[in-house]
């Protein structure tokens, strides 16, 4: 399917269903759909990620579904969470949306108003800054705030996507769509057009898989699909991420990973394969017990390979991503100077 056809279809979901929402404000196209020309086909592990605004506090979001044959994702946020251009402007999730004019529907007008003046500053140097800083900041709140007491998968989904983040700095500073799944891709790229290749290598050590081989990640993918099946089978407890473990998103979270590893970014493919092995593992936790422990041999096995032996080692794992953080600085803020699309 053609990229102007998904936002067609997504756009008549916003107008048939969105609209009827209570509170209904607006809403945006956001992710990786933005960056696309019309004809570009879009991958089948490609989603649509749309952003429904709404006045009241939102509600858990309504996540991954098909509607007329297109993927969509949609989140939805609160109109005090766009409060402010500034508010926009320093948060790294919610600024690149608003870089170009994405909206789908605004019946008030305020999405506009908001989309222009973000557009106006989004490449100002002191926004741009302030936007890697809020990057940083997350990486370091996220790890300081490991829970000791969680389960061995919630620990180790915690402090997996906050060295995870470590990417979305760099990609922010070189003014990138902060991806999810292919984060690590992306961030390799920028890091060569800037010369700093090597502190590529130190972002995948401090993941674990510098030195895994192609062999070994196929070989957890495999494990991982097996336990992603059994996830999809019981599921019913009402997680924020429960929509990504569907047999809809299949393509997404295996065959996505697959077409990594067989273009030669294995490395890259193991972010997402452990997120997805801890979320299918929290699944398993609440909504099959039995069936959790039956498949944890698994997941352990793929902690392990990353350096990860037993739960005491997180701390240590975590310690190593915040003392990075100084050199990982010193790249953002050279990226910052040299990036010519930045206005200083």
């Amino acid at each position: 399917m053609k990229a102007k056809q998904a936002r067609s279809n997504a756009a008549d979901w916003v107008y048939s269903h969105a609209r009827h929402e209570q509170g209904y404000g607006g809403a945006y196209f956001s992710g990786s759909i933005i960056g696309l020309s019309d004809d570009t086909n879009l991958a089948v592990s490609s989603d649509v990620d749309i952003v429904v605004v709404l006045e009241e506090e939102p509600q858990l979001k309504l996540g991954k579904f098909f509607y007329k044959g297109t993927l969509l994702e949609v989140t939805y946020l609160s109109w005090e969470q766009l409060a402010s251009a500034r508010n926009v402007l320093t948060s790294y999730h919610l600024a690149g949306s608003f870089r170009v004019n994405t909206i789908i529907d605004d019946p008030t007008g305020r999405l506009h108003h908001l989309q222009a003046e973000v557009a106006k500053h989004f490449s100002e140097y002191r926004w741009v800054r302030r936007r890697c800083e809020n990057a940083k900041q997350k990486v370091e709140n996220g790890l300081r705030s490991i829970d000791p007491t969680a389960p061995f998968h919630e620990q180790i989904m915690a402090w997996l996507f906050s060295t995870g983040v470590t990417t979305h700095v760099i990609l922010v500073a070189a003014l990138q769509n902060p991806t999810v799944r292919k984060r690590y891709v992306t961030a390799r790229k920028v890091l060569a057009e800037y010369e700093h290749s090597a502190l590529y290598d130190s972002l995948l050590e401090l993941l674990g898989c510098a030195t895994m081989t192609p062999e070994q990640v196929e070989y957890h993918l495999t494990q991982l699909s097996s336990t992603f099946d059994q996830a999809v089978a019981v599921s019913k407890t009402p997680f924020f991420f429960c929509t990504d473990i569907t047999e809809a998103t299949r393509p997404i979270a295996i065959d996505g990973s697959y077409d990594l590893i067989k273009t030669g970014n294995h490395r890259e493919a193991v972010f997402w394969i452990v997120a997805t092995f801890a979320r299918c593992h929290m699944i398993l936790a609440a909504d099959a017990p039995t069936l959790h422990h039956e498949y944890l041999p698994a997941f352990e096995a793929i902690v392990r390979d990353l350096g990860i032996t037993a739960i005491h080692d997180i701390p240590d794992r975590a310690e190593e991503v915040l003392h990075f953080l100084p050199t990982l600085w010193e790249v953002t803020e050279d990226i910052l100077s040299k990036n010519p699309n930045i206005h200083h």
